[in-house]
């Protein structure tokens, strides 16, 4: 009877494989020996069409030393495609009438953020959201104290000779501002809101909070080195700890990173993005809406032409994946990963790709032009 048992399993599992579409096939197939041909460490990628994960795959392992593989739990530190989730739920707070996008930054956080260029210009939530804030990184974002000028005599440098509202400059100090706000206004710590009010709602598992998190879960990042190597990136996953535990709320927001923090799987990433795929509702979770259809409407509208990218609200249009179409959605990059998440809102359909490490650039973008040519590209 055992013996019967096991081979029905076997054959079950046969038969499952024998079945894989031959699109998907020759997709792994070509997919794998790039993949091979740049030593990528790690790759989940997911396929979302009509509302519905219809396709998923994972590449490589989870850590070069124990080489336990890739799989659908595994999670990843995505980047900056964590901004999108800062500027999700400060829209939240926006729809209770808390706070508006035109409120004055330096009235948001209690010290001025002031272009010292253009004194009587007001710098406003909506300008960091859309990096159109005209500050810079050249003092760093890791801390507020770069940008107060009770901490920082050379806080002038965090800004540009833009005026406010002008042109479109990429900064991460913008976000850790967002990500205070949202402290500050919300009254919960900044990683507990995100996950109470929009990973909760919609049951996915993540968060910002190392400690929170199931560590075995987590796939190990690699960067390259000066030889050329692949090397742990272990600061990725960085508890911080005694930071956490000397926490100063509304201030030390940036040791959770609003900006880059976020650790999630694929599968729940593509989950994330059908719902600004469906303006705020969640189609696999009847009844939940975590933001209100004219204001995720709102977040994919363009505030900047001043780049390719057409910057909207932490999101961008982008044609350069699928020459075809423009979709909208955000890249990530730190510590040798590199992270995609793109759709086409009207289509429904979108693409997650996440890589963990490889000895070469522009990972998530081949992924993601290869799925869009294997998956939609053919049956238009």
């Amino acid at each position: 009877m055992k013996k019967t048992f096991i081979l029905s399993a076997i054959l079950a599992v046969v038969l499952v494989a024998g079945c894989k579409d031959p699109q998907e096939k020759a997709f792994e197939k070509e997919i794998g020996a790039y993949l091979d041909s740049v030593q990528n460490v790690g790759l989940s990628c997911v396929l979302v069409k009509d509302n519905k994960i219809v396709y998923n795959h994972n590449f490589g392992v989870k850590d070069l030393e124990t080489k336990e593989p890739i799989d659908d739990q595994t999670i990843f530190r995505i980047a900056s495609i964590s901004k999108s989730f800062t500027c999700t739920s400060l829209l939240q707070l926006v729809d209770k009438g808390v706070l508006s996008l035109k409120d004055n930054v330096s009235d948001l956080v209690g010290f001025p953020v002031v272009n010292p260029n253009f004194p009587e210009d007001t710098i406003t939530l909506e300008m960091l959201l859309s990096h159109t804030s005209s500050l810079t990184d050249r003092e760093g974002y890791y801390t507020l104290d770069v940008i107060d000028p009770a901490t920082n005599p050379n806080s002038a440098n965090c800004y540009s000779d833009k005026k406010p509202g002008s042109t479109y400059r990429y900064c991460n100090l913008n976000l850790n501002l967002s990500g205070t706000i949202l402290e500050r206004y919300s009254g919960e710590r900044f990683d507990q809101y995100v996950v109470n009010h929009v990973l909760k709602p919609m049951g996915l598992y993540g968060g910002y909070c190392v400690d929170s998190l199931d560590a075995s879960r987590f796939a190990q990042l690699y960067d390259i080195d000066e030889n050329g190597e692949l090397v742990r990136q272990d600061e990725a996953y960085e508890p911080r700890s005694e930071k956490i535990a000397n926490y100063i709320q509304g201030r030390d927001t940036p040791v959770f990173s609003p900006t880059g923090g976020m650790k999630i799987s694929a599968i729940d990433l593509a989950k994330y993005m059908m719902m600004h795929m469906n303006y705020g509702a969640c189609p696999f979770m009847e009844g939940v809406r975590i933001i209100p259809e004219e204001l995720s409407k709102d977040m994919q509208c363009p505030r900047s032409e001043y780049t390719h990218e057409n910057y909207c609200l932490t999101l961008w249009w982008d044609d350069s994946f699928t020459p075809d179409v423009e979709l909208v959605g955000h890249t990530g990059g730190a510590y040798g990963l590199s992270s995609a998440m793109f759709f086409n809102p009207e289509e429904k359909y979108g693409f997650v790709v996440i890589n963990s490490g490889a000895k070469a650039d522009g990972v998530h973008r081949h992924i993601v032009s290869r799925m869009y040519d294997y998956f939609i590209k053919g049956e238009k």
